[in-house]
Protein backbone atom coordinates (compact mmCIF):
# COMPACT_ATOMS: atom_id res chain seq x y z
CA UNK A 1 0.00 0.00 0.00
CA UNK A 2 1.47 3.40 -0.92
CA UNK A 3 2.50 5.53 2.04
CA UNK A 4 1.78 9.26 2.27
CA UNK A 5 4.46 11.73 1.30
CA UNK A 6 4.89 13.96 4.34
CA UNK A 7 7.75 15.91 2.77
CA UNK A 8 7.95 16.20 -1.03
CA UNK A 9 11.50 15.86 -2.43
CA UNK A 10 13.65 18.94 -1.97
CA UNK A 11 14.82 20.07 -5.43
CA UNK A 12 17.89 21.69 -3.89
CA UNK A 13 19.17 18.37 -2.54
CA UNK A 14 20.80 15.73 -4.71
CA UNK A 15 19.50 12.92 -2.53
CA UNK A 16 16.25 12.69 -0.62
CA UNK A 17 15.23 10.39 2.23
CA UNK A 18 11.50 10.31 3.02
CA UNK A 19 10.72 9.65 6.66
CA UNK A 20 7.54 7.73 7.35
CA UNK A 21 5.68 9.45 10.18
CA UNK A 22 2.46 7.59 11.01
CA UNK A 23 1.68 10.08 13.77
CA UNK A 24 1.99 13.84 13.92
CA UNK A 25 5.67 14.71 14.06
CA UNK A 26 6.86 16.16 17.36
CA UNK A 27 7.78 19.81 17.53
CA UNK A 28 11.46 20.66 17.16
CA UNK A 29 12.53 24.24 17.85
CA UNK A 30 15.88 25.68 16.79
CA UNK A 31 17.31 29.12 17.45
CA UNK A 32 19.32 31.29 15.11
CA UNK A 33 20.99 34.67 15.15
CA UNK A 34 19.55 36.35 12.09
CA UNK A 35 21.60 38.71 9.94
CA UNK A 36 18.75 41.16 9.33
CA UNK A 37 15.18 41.77 10.49
CA UNK A 38 13.70 43.60 7.51
CA UNK A 39 13.01 41.75 4.27
CA UNK A 40 12.52 43.86 1.15
CA UNK A 41 9.99 42.93 -1.51
CA UNK A 42 10.32 43.95 -5.15
CA UNK A 43 7.47 41.89 -6.60
CA UNK A 44 4.84 43.84 -8.57
CA UNK A 45 2.20 41.48 -7.13
CA UNK A 46 2.57 42.67 -3.54
CA UNK A 47 1.48 46.02 -2.07
CA UNK A 48 4.08 46.19 0.68
CA UNK A 49 7.81 46.79 0.47
CA UNK A 50 9.08 45.77 3.91
CA UNK A 51 8.24 42.81 6.12
CA UNK A 52 9.43 41.12 9.31
CA UNK A 53 9.23 37.37 9.99
CA UNK A 54 10.42 36.37 13.47
CA UNK A 55 10.03 32.64 12.73
CA UNK A 56 10.82 30.13 9.98
CA UNK A 57 8.21 27.45 9.50
CA UNK A 58 4.72 27.59 11.00
CA UNK A 59 2.83 25.43 13.48
CA UNK A 60 -0.49 26.31 11.87
CA UNK A 61 0.27 23.57 9.32
CA UNK A 62 -2.00 24.99 6.61
CA UNK A 63 -1.94 22.55 3.70
CA UNK A 64 -2.01 25.37 1.13
CA UNK A 65 0.72 27.58 2.62
CA UNK A 66 2.69 29.16 -0.24
CA UNK A 67 5.74 29.56 2.02
CA UNK A 68 6.41 25.85 2.45
CA UNK A 69 9.20 25.72 -0.18
CA UNK A 70 11.21 28.32 1.78
CA UNK A 71 12.03 25.63 4.34
CA UNK A 72 13.97 23.79 1.67
CA UNK A 73 16.62 26.52 1.71
CA UNK A 74 17.41 25.25 5.22
CA UNK A 75 17.84 21.70 3.91
CA UNK A 76 14.45 20.73 5.37
CA UNK A 77 11.20 19.54 3.81
CA UNK A 78 8.17 21.48 2.66
CA UNK A 79 5.75 19.11 4.38
CA UNK A 80 5.81 18.11 8.04
CA UNK A 81 9.24 19.73 8.48
CA UNK A 82 7.66 23.12 7.76
CA UNK A 83 4.94 22.45 10.35
CA UNK A 84 7.08 20.99 13.12
CA UNK A 85 10.71 22.05 12.69
CA UNK A 86 10.51 25.73 13.56
CA UNK A 87 13.38 28.20 13.65
CA UNK A 88 13.24 31.12 16.09
CA UNK A 89 15.15 34.30 15.23
CA UNK A 90 16.15 35.21 18.77
CA UNK A 91 17.76 38.55 17.92
CA UNK A 92 15.12 39.86 15.51
CA UNK A 93 13.91 42.69 17.76
CA UNK A 94 17.42 44.00 18.38
CA UNK A 95 18.15 43.90 14.66
CA UNK A 96 14.93 45.74 13.89
CA UNK A 97 15.78 48.48 16.40
CA UNK A 98 19.16 48.92 14.76
CA UNK A 99 17.71 49.00 11.24
CA UNK A 100 14.94 51.48 12.10
CA UNK A 101 17.53 53.76 13.71
CA UNK A 102 19.54 54.11 10.51
CA UNK A 103 19.53 57.62 9.00
CA UNK A 104 18.50 56.08 5.68
CA UNK A 105 15.32 54.56 7.09
CA UNK A 106 12.30 56.57 5.89
CA UNK A 107 9.65 55.27 8.27
CA UNK A 108 7.87 53.14 5.68
CA UNK A 109 5.14 50.76 6.87
CA UNK A 110 6.27 47.28 7.90
CA UNK A 111 4.13 44.18 7.41
CA UNK A 112 4.38 41.43 10.01
CA UNK A 113 4.00 38.29 7.91
CA UNK A 114 5.30 37.45 4.49
CA UNK A 115 6.63 33.95 5.07
CA UNK A 116 5.10 32.63 8.30
CA UNK A 117 2.48 33.71 10.83
CA UNK A 118 3.96 36.12 13.39
CA UNK A 119 1.47 34.88 16.02
CA UNK A 120 1.89 31.13 15.66
CA UNK A 121 1.79 29.29 19.03
CA UNK A 122 5.52 29.67 19.77
CA UNK A 123 4.99 33.43 19.97
CA UNK A 124 3.24 32.90 23.32
CA UNK A 125 6.54 31.67 24.74
CA UNK A 126 9.11 33.76 22.87
CA UNK A 127 7.26 37.07 22.41
CA UNK A 128 9.39 38.10 19.42
CA UNK A 129 6.54 39.74 17.53
CA UNK A 130 5.54 41.77 20.56
CA UNK A 131 9.12 42.91 21.08
CA UNK A 132 9.30 43.99 17.43
CA UNK A 133 6.05 45.91 17.83
CA UNK A 134 7.52 47.66 20.86
CA UNK A 135 10.45 48.71 18.67
CA UNK A 136 8.03 50.04 16.03
CA UNK A 137 6.12 51.96 18.69
CA UNK A 138 9.32 53.52 20.05
CA UNK A 139 10.18 54.70 16.53
CA UNK A 140 6.55 55.60 15.74
CA UNK A 141 6.72 53.38 12.68
CA UNK A 142 3.44 52.19 11.08
CA UNK A 143 2.79 48.46 10.90
CA UNK A 144 0.37 45.97 9.37
CA UNK A 145 -0.27 42.45 10.62
CA UNK A 146 -1.74 39.44 8.83
CA UNK A 147 -2.45 36.47 11.07
CA UNK A 148 -4.71 33.48 11.62
CA UNK A 149 -4.12 33.50 15.36
CA UNK A 150 -6.20 34.66 18.29
CA UNK A 151 -2.93 35.33 20.13
CA UNK A 152 -2.78 38.79 18.56
CA UNK A 153 -5.38 39.81 21.18
CA UNK A 154 -2.58 39.66 23.76
CA UNK A 155 -1.06 42.75 22.15
CA UNK A 156 -4.22 44.81 21.81
CA UNK A 157 -2.86 47.48 24.18
CA UNK A 158 0.32 47.86 22.17
CA UNK A 159 -1.53 47.91 18.85
CA UNK A 160 -4.01 50.52 20.08
CA UNK A 161 -1.10 52.74 21.13
CA UNK A 162 0.53 52.24 17.74
CA UNK A 163 -2.71 53.39 16.09
CA UNK A 164 -2.57 56.59 18.11
CA UNK A 165 1.12 57.31 17.59
CA UNK A 166 1.74 56.00 14.08
CA UNK A 167 -0.58 53.55 12.35
CA UNK A 168 -1.43 49.89 12.82
CA UNK A 169 -3.82 47.57 10.99
CA UNK A 170 -4.62 43.92 11.54
CA UNK A 171 -6.10 41.45 9.07
CA UNK A 172 -7.41 38.10 10.30
CA UNK A 173 -7.18 35.38 7.68
CA UNK A 174 -10.44 33.41 7.96
CA UNK A 175 -10.97 31.50 4.72
CA UNK A 176 -13.38 28.83 6.02
CA UNK A 177 -16.78 29.30 7.63
CA UNK A 178 -17.06 25.67 8.70
CA UNK A 179 -14.95 24.71 11.73
CA UNK A 180 -14.54 21.09 10.63
CA UNK A 181 -13.29 22.15 7.20
CA UNK A 182 -10.87 24.60 8.77
CA UNK A 183 -9.56 21.86 11.07
CA UNK A 184 -9.02 19.53 8.12
CA UNK A 185 -7.14 22.00 5.90
CA UNK A 186 -5.44 24.28 8.47
CA UNK A 187 -5.26 22.03 11.57
CA UNK A 188 -3.05 24.20 13.77
CA UNK A 189 -5.20 27.33 13.64
CA UNK A 190 -7.88 28.61 16.04
CA UNK A 191 -11.48 28.01 15.04
CA UNK A 192 -13.18 30.51 12.71
CA UNK A 193 -15.35 31.62 15.65
CA UNK A 194 -12.26 32.40 17.73
CA UNK A 195 -10.81 34.43 14.89
CA UNK A 196 -14.00 36.45 14.44
CA UNK A 197 -14.01 37.13 18.18
CA UNK A 198 -10.44 38.35 17.81
CA UNK A 199 -11.56 40.74 15.08
CA UNK A 200 -14.26 42.00 17.42
CA UNK A 201 -11.85 42.57 20.32
CA UNK A 202 -9.31 44.45 18.19
CA UNK A 203 -11.99 46.56 16.54
CA UNK A 204 -13.52 47.45 19.90
CA UNK A 205 -10.10 48.68 21.03
CA UNK A 206 -9.90 51.06 18.07
CA UNK A 207 -7.53 49.00 15.93
CA UNK A 208 -8.51 49.08 12.22
CA UNK A 209 -9.20 45.51 11.13
CA UNK A 210 -10.06 43.51 8.05
CA UNK A 211 -10.71 39.99 6.87
CA UNK A 212 -8.57 38.00 4.48
CA UNK A 213 -10.40 35.29 2.57
CA UNK A 214 -7.08 33.64 1.89
CA UNK A 215 -7.16 31.40 0.12
CA UNK A 216 -10.40 30.94 -1.75
CA UNK A 217 -10.55 27.31 -2.82
CA UNK A 218 -13.02 26.76 -5.67
CA UNK A 219 -15.77 24.27 -4.85
CA UNK A 220 -14.65 24.15 -1.24
CA UNK A 221 -15.09 27.56 0.42
CA UNK A 222 -15.97 29.99 -2.39
CA UNK A 223 -19.68 29.80 -1.56
CA UNK A 224 -18.84 31.20 1.91
CA UNK A 225 -17.88 34.64 0.58
CA UNK A 226 -21.12 36.47 1.54
CA UNK A 227 -21.33 34.85 4.99
CA UNK A 228 -17.68 35.49 5.86
CA UNK A 229 -17.89 39.14 4.82
CA UNK A 230 -21.07 39.62 6.83
CA UNK A 231 -19.50 38.06 9.92
CA UNK A 232 -16.43 40.25 9.50
CA UNK A 233 -18.50 43.40 9.19
CA UNK A 234 -20.46 42.47 12.31
CA UNK A 235 -17.14 42.06 14.13
CA UNK A 236 -16.06 45.58 13.18
CA UNK A 237 -13.88 44.90 10.14
CA UNK A 238 -13.36 47.83 7.80
CA UNK A 239 -11.77 46.11 4.82
CA UNK A 240 -11.41 42.79 3.01
CA UNK A 241 -9.35 41.04 0.39
CA UNK A 242 -9.19 37.59 -1.12
CA UNK A 243 -6.49 35.44 -2.70
CA UNK A 244 -7.20 32.57 -5.03
CA UNK A 245 -5.56 29.30 -4.00
CA UNK A 246 -2.02 29.16 -5.34
CA UNK A 247 0.03 25.95 -5.25
CA UNK A 248 3.66 26.66 -6.09
CA UNK A 249 6.37 24.01 -6.23
CA UNK A 250 6.11 21.39 -3.48
CA UNK A 251 2.92 22.87 -2.01
CA UNK A 252 0.76 21.05 -4.57
CA UNK A 253 1.44 17.48 -3.34
CA UNK A 254 0.98 18.56 0.30
CA UNK A 255 -2.36 20.20 -0.47
CA UNK A 256 -3.52 17.40 -2.75
CA UNK A 257 -2.77 14.76 -0.11
CA UNK A 258 -4.64 16.68 2.60
CA UNK A 259 -7.58 17.40 0.30
CA UNK A 260 -7.91 13.78 -0.85
CA UNK A 261 -7.77 12.57 2.73
CA UNK A 262 -10.38 15.01 4.05
CA UNK A 263 -12.66 15.35 1.01
CA UNK A 264 -12.00 12.51 -1.42
CA UNK A 265 -15.31 13.06 -3.20
CA UNK A 266 -14.48 16.74 -3.88
CA UNK A 267 -10.76 16.61 -4.62
CA UNK A 268 -10.96 16.14 -8.38
CA UNK A 269 -13.62 18.83 -8.77
CA UNK A 270 -11.61 21.31 -6.67
CA UNK A 271 -8.43 20.87 -8.68
CA UNK A 272 -10.33 20.91 -11.97
CA UNK A 273 -12.01 24.21 -11.08
CA UNK A 274 -8.68 25.69 -10.01
CA UNK A 275 -7.06 24.65 -13.30
CA UNK A 276 -9.94 26.28 -15.16
CA UNK A 277 -9.12 29.56 -13.39
CA UNK A 278 -5.39 29.17 -14.06
CA UNK A 279 -5.55 28.76 -17.81
CA UNK A 280 -5.57 24.97 -17.68
CA UNK A 281 -2.76 24.50 -15.15
CA UNK A 282 -2.57 24.32 -11.39
CA UNK A 283 0.51 26.52 -11.01
CA UNK A 284 1.27 30.02 -12.21
CA UNK A 285 4.62 31.56 -11.26
CA UNK A 286 4.83 34.58 -13.59
CA UNK A 287 5.04 37.97 -11.87
CA UNK A 288 1.89 39.95 -12.52
CA UNK A 289 -0.11 36.77 -13.25
CA UNK A 290 0.57 34.39 -10.38
CA UNK A 291 -1.92 36.00 -8.01
CA UNK A 292 -4.92 36.29 -10.32
CA UNK A 293 -7.30 33.87 -11.95
CA UNK A 294 -8.80 33.99 -15.43
CA UNK A 295 -12.03 33.16 -17.14
CA UNK A 296 -15.72 33.35 -16.27
CA UNK A 297 -15.52 31.26 -13.08
CA UNK A 298 -12.87 33.53 -11.59
CA UNK A 299 -14.72 36.66 -12.73
CA UNK A 300 -17.83 35.37 -10.97
CA UNK A 301 -15.91 35.05 -7.69
CA UNK A 302 -14.41 38.50 -8.03
CA UNK A 303 -17.79 40.06 -8.86
CA UNK A 304 -19.43 38.28 -5.92
CA UNK A 305 -16.72 39.50 -3.58
CA UNK A 306 -16.91 43.11 -4.75
CA UNK A 307 -20.71 43.13 -4.72
CA UNK A 308 -20.89 42.11 -1.07
CA UNK A 309 -18.05 44.41 -0.05
CA UNK A 310 -19.97 47.33 -1.55
CA UNK A 311 -23.17 46.20 0.14
CA UNK A 312 -21.47 46.00 3.52
CA UNK A 313 -19.29 49.09 3.12
CA UNK A 314 -16.00 47.17 3.30
CA UNK A 315 -12.97 48.80 1.70
CA UNK A 316 -11.22 46.84 -1.04
CA UNK A 317 -8.38 49.16 -2.08
CA UNK A 318 -7.36 52.45 -3.63
CA UNK A 319 -6.41 54.34 -0.45
CA UNK A 320 -2.67 54.84 -0.34
CA UNK A 321 -2.71 54.97 3.45
CA UNK A 322 -3.77 51.34 3.40
CA UNK A 323 -1.04 50.25 0.99
CA UNK A 324 0.32 47.74 3.49
CA UNK A 325 -3.02 46.11 4.09
CA UNK A 326 -5.03 46.64 0.94
CA UNK A 327 -4.91 45.70 -2.72
CA UNK A 328 -3.42 48.19 -5.11
CA UNK A 329 -6.00 50.23 -6.99
CA UNK A 330 -7.31 48.08 -9.79
CA UNK A 331 -5.33 45.15 -8.46
CA UNK A 332 -8.14 42.70 -8.13
CA UNK A 333 -8.32 40.61 -5.01
CA UNK A 334 -5.47 42.09 -3.00
CA UNK A 335 -2.06 40.62 -2.29
CA UNK A 336 -0.55 40.82 1.11
CA UNK A 337 1.86 38.11 1.98
CA UNK A 338 3.01 36.34 -1.11
CA UNK A 339 6.81 35.96 -1.24
CA UNK A 340 9.04 35.76 -4.25
CA UNK A 341 8.83 32.80 -6.60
Amino acid sequence: MPRPVSNPPNPHERFHLERFEPELARLEVSEELAKSALAQNDSPDIPFRWSVNPYRGCQHACAYCYARPTHQYLGLGAGTDFDRRIVVKTNVAELLARELARPSWRGEPITFSGVTDPYQPLEARHGLTRRCLEVALARRNPVAIITKSALVRRDVDLLAELVRRADARVFLSIPFADADMARAIEPGTPTPAERFETLRALSAAGVPTGIALAPLVPRLNDADIPLQLERAKAAGARAAFFILLRLPAEVLPVFRARLEEAYPERAEAVLSALAEMRGGKLRESRFGARMRGHGPRYQLLEDLFRLHCRRLGLETGGDERLATTQPRAGGGQGLLFEPGP
